[in-house]
């Protein structure tokens, strides 16, 4: 029970990788937000996992991509447990698979506004009512091989994967003084509703596999023990750093 006593909200925790992380946390004896956006019964099932472990949670609907939902939905998170001491920022959207030279206005504010610019003002959020409050924290950050590896046709993901790599290492030089850590766990392939397409499709999976040593697609659970580690004492003294979780797909990936 590393984590008893803390409060921590997952955003994007309805499903998938979110989901994972949260009921992880509060098996290791954190309290948990669950935040959602547009699947309140995937919102009811984390819940159901969260108290299942003998802890307490609570559901926010907020949409990351406004910052008057993220501000809202920290404020809330607070008004209710009386505090926030960890945030992992897993909201995120992949975007359209697109040339470059055909990516839309729409499509490229679809994605940066909610992986980066949601992240963003989050964590923003819960560094201001830590200073406030004088209290250390943790903010971890779900990126993806992708803030390293190319990925042709989403340039709106690498960027907002890449941004998401240098808040990590500015904000570690400038919340160090302030006892709040903050580093980023970048997945591999994993099996998620995001992918849903791929797990259809034989030939590309296939192809995928090829490229992960390790031979399989990771799973959501596979994600959280590096989250949860991070957010414990454990890691006092690790910041402004990226956990690849892929596989060892990142140094063996190659363009079929």
């Amino acid at each position: 029970m590393k984590l008893e006593g803390k409060v921590a909200l997952v955003t994007g925790s309805s499903q998938g990788i979110g989901s994972a992380i949260a009921v992880r946390l509060a098996k290791e004896g954190a309290n948990v937000v669950i935040d959602y956006r547009s699947h309140p019964e995937g919102a009811e099932a984390t819940l159901k996992q969260v108290e299942a472990t003998g802890r307490k949670g609570y559901i926010v609907q907020a949409d990351l991509g406004v910052v008057s939902d993220v501000r809202r939905l920290v404020a809330e998170s607070i008004q209710y447990f009386g505090q926030l001491d960890i945030l992992v920022n897993n909201a995120g959207v992949d975007g359209k698979n697109a040339d470059f030279w055909d990516v839309t206005e729409a499509n490229y504010d679809a994605v940066l506004n909610v992986n980066l610019k949601g992240a963003f003002f989050a964590t923003q959020a819960i560094v201001q009512h830590l200073i406030e409050t004088k209290r250390k924290g943790k903010i971890i950050n779900i990126s993806s091989v992708h803030e390293e590896l190319p990925f042709p046709h989403f340039t709106p993901y690498c960027a907002s994967k890449g941004g998401l790599k240098m808040i990590a290492r500015n904000l570690a030089v400038e919340l160090g003084s302030l006892g709040i850590t903050i580093n980023n766990v970048a997945p591999g392939a994993i099996e998620t509703p995001i992918n849903t397409n791929l797990l259809n499709d034989p030939q590309k999976l296939g192809a995928l596999l090829q490229n992960i040593p390790l031979g399989r697609l990771g799973k959501p659970e596979d994600i959280a023990p590096m989250v949860a580690f991070l957010a414990s004492s454990d890691a006092d003294y690790i910041t402004g750093s990226t956990f690849f979780v892929d596989g060892g797909l990142l140094w063996n990936y190659h363009e079929q």
